[in-house]
């Protein structure tokens, strides 16, 4: 199925649990109200959630599928607590209606050869759409490895749904866990040539990610995380500069290829 011809929904999903990950992290599970299957999702699109109950947030906030549990017919969503919307977001608990509008964006894509060495780098709540992308890549028959990146332990999320589904690197900032420093000085670059890398995070860590993945001649996709009022391409504030112009990122993407991005790496 193409993103585009895929169809959005305005959905009122109910919260089914909530996990407190991190003082600064929630993971909220939703689900639908009536027992109906949730609409089909891509790894890499987002949703547009409404803010009830904040004064001072009247925009709908974007956040990533962090996974689709279809089993249990369940939406994920990482809540990072960075400001008056996503802290009353937080607030939610089990039993609580959300209304959202549903699936947003475009998709990774996916290497023709199963045999490529795949590489997920996420960054701080970057990894969102990192564990929807592994469990997709290898129910498909793919071997998907991971990088998670942190400034410390504290800081290292799902870690073990992660280790699930491939072999897994951390680097963290202090050096509390894995090794010490950033993503793109792990030394498993070093060792092994990755085909494919994506990669989600602060915009500096994926710009250092694409400079890695462009000296090494490795095809490599970003997900932008400009801030996306309307997720149709109205509003205008998360334009980004591209090869071919200026482009909306919540139509146009967020999944971009680094060769299309203007990007100076």
């Amino acid at each position: 199925m193409l993103f585009a011809q895929m169809k959005k929904y305005v959905l009122d999903l109910k919260v089914n649990t909530k996990t407190h990950l991190h003082e600064n992290y929630v993971l909220l599970k939703f689900t639908t109200q009536n027992g109906e299957q949730l609409p089909d999702m891509l790894p890499g699109q987002f949703v547009e959630v409404r803010i009830d109950g904040s004064p001072t947030t009247f925009l709908r906030r974007p956040i990533s599928i962090n996974y689709v549990d279809k089993k249990s017919n369940e939406l994920w969503l990482l809540i990072q607590l960075v400001g008056a919307g996503t802290r009353q977001l937080a607030m939610a608990e089990p039993g609580n209606i959300v209304n959202m509008v549903l699936p947003l964006g475009n998709s990774f894509t996916f290497p023709e050869n199963k045999r490529n060495e795949l590489l997920l780098i996420g960054g701080g709540v970057g990894i969102a759409p990192m564990l929807y992308l592994g469990q997709t890549l290898k129910n498909k028959g793919y071997t998907p490895s991971f990088l998670l990146g942190a400034r410390s332990i504290r800081d290292i999320l799902q870690l073990k749904e992660f280790k699930s589904l491939g072999e897994t690197y951390i680097t963290t900032e202090d050096g509390s866990l894995g090794e010490r420093g950033y993503v793109t000085q792990h030394s498993v670059l070093q060792k092994i040539h990755f085909d494919y890398i994506y990669t989600c995070g602060p915009k500096p860590m994926m710009m250092a990610v694409a400079k890695y993945a462009r000296n090494n001649n490795i095809c490599c996709e970003v997900s932008l995380e400009n801030m996306m009022a309307c997720g149709i391409g109205a509003c205008l504030c998360c334009v980004e500069n591209t090869i071919e112009g200026h482009v909306c990122v919540c139509k146009e993407g967020p999944i971009f290829n680094i060769n299309k991005l203007s990007w100076q790496i």
